[in-house]
């Protein structure tokens, strides 16, 4: 250790102030502090790492004691402030802490020259401060601000996109493409997603290093999207993906050309984004981080959506769109559900695979009793026809699911549906194009049961279903299979229950299943940890089908079982006696009270119980039962082993009884009655009030 750097004698007579704030700075600062001897090594440190004590850095150069990406450049600046003696203050570098994990940080670093009493110099006094997450987002804000400026200053399409991988590149990505769907180039409208696999796309723009050299990646060549890959997935769904490239990516063996790009440029990461506009799909952007990078990470997707959304718009301005979208893909989109519902006890993804069809479907409905039905299916055949058919056909399952039937009497009142549809279709007149056309169509439907921990399916043709247990077993489920929709077979339906673990997964698929002996490796593996999100199961499933599976589209609908929490679940045995109101009224408010309802709820569900209990004491049979359950909505349950069913009327004025389920239907959003083999369940559902104050 140099001379030069010894510490500093308190000066005579000094009362230790001097030598009590050293002490608070070195143990309590935010900020990293290093003293450096004349010859920049560290001599006292404190390091904000848990991984490498401050003992480490001593005798270490500052420029190994924090592995900087361009040491010499940095050695030249310490020692440039020795001999001045002018402080440098928020240089920023990159770099990390020796023997700490990871790819290197941004570090804002502060240098001060120490003089002793009589100028003689000491050594440095240098500051280091993480500002990583700041200067990423400094980058962000970059590069959003030169896509804007850049972007849309062109009516042309080719200078619009070549404008974005000017911005992205190298402050966002190393290697960018601009894909776009080759109609619009040529200034026809652009197809509504999801986008088939046979519209073709071509290269508007591209730049990073390699980019002279890649043949695959010149500018002008098309190509159609290979399908089971995260390009295709994106299109087909209008979501973004992040995706980590490895040796062992499954989807790289469908796609040569992009696999020789990825080696070529040696990319580890990707973002790939569709540039879409009200449902229309223009193109793709394609973003890819190489060699010693860092990966891209969650917080650069809003970047990208807001850049293609922008470009998106640029492009569609370049072309001077001004004709409506297309009908029929409009429909289509708009009769799937937009979102990924929230229902108790059950959590769901989907996938919707495009293909020749235009009929796929998925659905998920909240059910009486925190239970959830589950519907896949599939009308077969193209164009507007088959979406609006497909729009019908979820429409009246819709309908059919609110009277708590079970899945086998939803499907033939289903199948009822579609023969009034083939009837009317059947009496058009002799010059309608869709005479001639016929209608067929699929259809799976489940019920998962929280309290039950079952899950009861019926299906109409060929949609299959699969279990995948919390420790990653698979089987498919053998479900009966019934007459497909449209066939005018009056077969009956049948179902299976199956018995399920918390956290098992359901799959449901409206495609036909392949043949055994293609079921790969790689699908299996797809499921192997079936802890992780949902939409990477989905897309993962999709990464593993072989590349000529399903070119008619499929919809793939994955659902996690769960429980609903006991403490938001109430339930009793009730006495068949005329007391019994009264107490069941007591039991709801003082449960309701433990949940913090609001007053006013507690009296309507007070009522609501009371007709109900006092109903079932009169007119039923025991057991007697009431449960109520606590999610988005209060559910209030009143259970009796009698099949017979109360029916709501109005009652005269000088009728003195009648009124209990009119009053009920006035103050629940929803009721209803619910069969099951051991009698039957009245229900009511109402909307929360804010809770009251613990206080």
């Amino acid at each position: 250790m140099s001379d030069a750097g010894a510490p500093v004698p308190e000066p005579a007579g000094a009362d230790g102030m001097a030598a009590a704030i050293l002490h608070t700075l070195f143990a309590q600062s935010a900020v990293g502090l290093h003293v450096l001897d004349t010859r920049l090594r560290v001599i006292r440190a404190n390091v904000l790492s848990d991984t490498v004590p401050a003992e480490r850095l001593a005798g270490q150069y500052f420029t190994d004691a924090y592995r900087l990406e361009r040491p010499h450049e940095a050695e030249r600046v310490l020692r440039g402030v020795l001999e001045s003696g002018v402080a440098v203050r928020d240089l920023v570098v990159r770099g990390r802490l020796m023997d700490m994990p990871g790819p290197d940080r941004s570090l804002k670093v502060s240098v001060h020259r120490l003089d002793d009493a009589r100028g003689r110099t000491l050594g440095l006094l240098a500051t280091v401060v993480d500002v990583d997450e700041e200067e990423k987002a400094r980058t962000r804000a970059a590069c959003l601000t030169a896509v804007r400026t850049r972007v849309g200053r062109s009516l042309d399409v080719a200078a619009t996109c070549e404008g974005l991988v000017e911005s992205v590149v190298p402050v966002l990505a190393d290697f960018a493409v601009v894909e776009v769907v080759d109609e619009v180039l040529r200034g026809s409208d652009p197809p509504m997603g999801p986008l088939g696999h046979d519209v073709p796309l071509r290269r508007a723009a591209l730049r990073g290093l390699g980019a002279d050299g890649h043949r695959d990646g010149l500018v002008g060549e098309m190509r159609r999207l290979p399908a089971r890959t995260p390009y295709a997935l994106a299109v087909s769904d209008l979501r973004p993906r992040l995706v980590r490239i490895t040796a062992r990516t499954p989807w790289l063996a469908s796609a040569p050309a992009s696999t020789r790009l990825i080696e070529t440029i040696g990319a580890h990461s990707m973002i790939v984004v569709p540039l879409k506009l009200h449902g229309a799909v223009l193109g793709l952007v394609s973003l890819y981080r190489c060699r010693e990078s860092e990966p891209f990470e969650e917080n650069d997707l809003p970047l990208t959506l807001t850049a293609a959304a922008h470009v998106a718009l640029s492009i569609d301005n370049a072309r001077q769109y001004e004709r409506d979208h297309v009908i029929a893909s409009t429909v289509q989109r708009r009769l799937l559900p937009q979102h990924d519902s929230d229902h108790v006890a059950v959590e769901t993804a989907h996938v919707l695979l495009p293909g020749r069809n235009s009929g796929s479907w998925f659905d998920t409905i909240g059910l009486s009793g925190a239970r959830t039905a589950l519907i896949v299916g599939a009308v077969e055949g193209p164009g507007l026809q088959t979406a609006i058919t497909m729009g019908q056909l979820r429409t009246a399952i819709h309908a059919l699911a609110g009277l708590d039937l079970e899945p086998d009497e939803v499907l033939a009142r289903l199948a009822d549906t579609a023969d009034r549809l083939a009837g009317e279709r059947a009496a058009l007149p002799p010059g309608d194009r869709l005479l001639g056309q016929s209608l067929s169509a699929t259809c799976m439907y489940a019920v998962h049961d929280p309290f039950a921990g079952t899950c009861t399916i019926a299906r109409a043709g060929d949609a299959t279903a699969g279990l995948v247990a919390p420790d990653g077993t698979t089987k498919p489920l053998d479900v009966p299979e019934g007459p497909r929709l449209f066939s005018g077979d009056s077969a009956p339906f049948a179902t299976a229950t199956f018995a399920l673990d918390e956290g098992s997964v359901l799959a449901f698929f409206s495609g036909t299943p392949m043949p055994e002996g293609r079921q790969s490796a790689g699908l299996r593996e797809a499921f192997a940890d079936p802890g992780r999100s949902l939409q990477d199961l989905c897309d993962d499933v999709v990464y593993n089908l072989p590349a000529d599976a399903h070119p008619g589209g499929a919809a793939l609908l994955l659902a996690r079982t769960g429980v609903v929490p006991p403490d938001r679940v109430a339930a009793w045995e009730l006495l068949q006696d005329r007391t019994t109101p009264g107490m069941a009224r007591t039991l709801v408010r003082d449960r309701l009270d433990g949940w913090h309802v609001d007053e006013e709820t507690i009296e309507a569900t007070e009522l609501i119980v009371s007709e109900l209990v006092t109903n079932a004491v009169r007119y039923g049979t025991p057991p007697l039962r009431l449960r109520l359950i606590l999610d988005r909505t209060l559910t209030c349950e009143v259970h009796d082993s009698s099949p017979v069913s109360p029916h709501l009327r109005h009652a005269r004025t000088v009728d003195e009884g009648g009124r209990g389920l009119f009053i009920v239907s006035q103050l629940a959003t929803h009721w209803g009655t619910r069969y099951s083999t051991d009698g039957k369940t009245l229900w009511t559902e109402q909307e929360l009030g804010p809770a009251t104050d613990d206080s």
